[in-house]
């Protein structure tokens, strides 16, 4: 890499690939905030394919492009216009000593031309490239293995049905680095050695991690870890894993399988041979047959970063170990066969309070929890979110269902321990009591569904959902 003492004014422009739009900026800023970087934009909307960044180094970009699945590329922002001649202005003005480390005579260089929602013919794309001979490039042209990239990027807006003639917005730069939407084929659950009914997206898994803030050597657990989808997108990052789930035959592997010209799951499919799959063995702590509405670990128990995707009913049942009879409880000095009891319902509301309650007491401090939120659109409002005194919101992001159900990725940090006033103030502050509504979720998912509609919409769990 070219040297870049003496360089200033440098902008960053980040080219975001256009789904998943909703988690695309919560994901940039938990990945700066790893650098201990704040997100400073330059005239910022949100929907738009193209972002421009300042205040950082190029370090600071190929460290969030080394993980980023939202981002497709980046680049050295050099000019940018609502017009080419907007655009030859500004580059005209760009400083020279910023320029001169990649216009040498002895470098090797390429101009790549890139439209958003425009297809340009090949010669008209030749023509952009030779209108740009007022740029001092004095190396020589590379088309396979140059030294430096530079890319002349054209906005045509996000309306596939009104298409202008000319570009809105124009950009030119040299490319820095790629981000990782190759992760979302690699990792496809479509080729994963263990699977089940609601195997979280692998595109969604990484997504999760990255706004966890998941890096290596972190210790990452799973309340409800099902398959081990967010396990295997975590172990990437560096972080040990581990999970726990009530469903016996989902952990160990057994009963029947969720493919397609599959009867039953054979003897190696688990959590374990996943992780073993793409090479992150090690990094498998273990996983264990738990009740979440119980917790098993000890008091002082810490986790870098809890992410999970609790049951909401709809593909997956809600269940907690116990009975609506009444239970004896067998004397101290009682040696029998422990009992198993049988599983009665979990409710999602007392489901979102419990596990808040769970990462108050076992996130280290700084930690992040994230997880996803059922609701029923057209009743949504923030106060229908799950808060807790020891923890605050760091992002709360949209993914649409259906008509009339989505989800929502929250991700809340934890900036103090528990104390005895927090859990007072639980008794007393009506905004830290379980929000009942959440209950209805799954009657409210099928209401007014006709057949067609509920095969599409259970379609879409399956493959997004876990």
């Amino acid at each position: 890499m070219a040297a870049t003492s003496g360089r200033s004014c440098l902008q960053y422009l980040i080219h975001l690939a256009q789904d998943n739009l909703d988690f695309r900026l919560p994901e940039i800023k938990s990945l700066l905030s790893l650098r201990g970087k704040p997100f400073c934009p330059e005239n910022y909307k949100e929907k738009t394919p193209f972002w421009v960044l300042g205040e950082l180094c190029e370090e600071d970009v190929r460290g969030v492009m080394a993980r980023s699945v939202c981002a497709k590329s980046a680049f050295e922002l050099w000019g940018h216009g609502k017009t080419h001649c907007d655009l030859k202005t500004s580059l005209l003005k760009y400083p020279t000593e910023n320029m001169s480390p990649y216009t040498q005579k002895d470098s090797t260089y390429r101009i790549n031309v890139y439209t958003f929602n425009k297809t340009l013919e090949f010669k008209d794309r030749i023509e952009r490239i030779d209108a740009m001979e007022y740029l001092a490039f004095e190396g020589t042209v590379n088309l396979k293995t140059p030294q430096h990239t530079f890319c002349l990027l054209e906005d045509y807006g996000t309306d596939p049905n009104n298409i202008p003639d000319q570009p809105l917005y124009v950009y030119f730069g040299r490319w820095i680095a790629d981000g990782q939407r190759e992760l979302i084929r690699s990792y496809s659950v479509k080729n994963r050695h263990f699977i089940g009914n609601t195997s979280m997206d692998a595109g969604l898994s990484f997504i999760m991690a990255n706004h966890a803030g998941v890096k290596q050597n972190d210790l990452v657990f799973d309340p409800f870890v099902g398959t081990g989808s967010l396990l295997v997108a975590c172990s990437h990052f560096g972080a040990y894993v581990c999970g726990t789930d009530i469903d016996y035959n989902t952990i160990h592997g057994k009963g029947r399988s969720s493919r397609k010209n599959q009867k039953w799951r054979g003897p190696d499919e688990n959590i374990r041979a996943n992780l073993r799959q793409y090479g992150k063995e090690k990094a498998y702590v273990d996983v264990l047959v738990s009740d979440a509405s119980k917790p098993i670990w000890r008091p002082g128990m810490h986790f870098d970063a809890i992410i999970t995707d609790p049951p909401y009913g709809i593909r997956e049942s809600t269940r907690r170990t116990g009975s609506h009879k009444d239970v004896t409880k067998p004397p101290e000095d009682y040696f029998g066969e422990s009992h198993v009891p049988v599983s009665m319902a979990y409710h999602l509301s007392d489901i979102f309070a419990d596990l808040l309650t769970f990462a108050a007491c076992h996130l280290v401090t700084g930690g992040r929890l994230v997880y996803w939120l059922p609701v029923h659109s057209p009743e949504y409002c923030v106060e229908m979110v799950p808060v807790h005194p020891c923890l605050r919101m760091i992002s709360n992001s949209e993914q649409t269902l259906s008509s009339h159900t989505s989800r929502r990725l929250i991700t809340m940090e934890k900036f103090k321990e528990p104390e005895e006033s927090d859990a007072l103030a639980d008794m007393s502050d009506p905004r830290y009591s379980p929000y009942q509504g959440h209950n209805a979720f799954r009657e409210k998912y099928f209401s007014g569904v006709n057949k067609r509609g509920m095969k599409e919409e259970d379609d879409k769990m399956n493959v997004n959902g876990e």
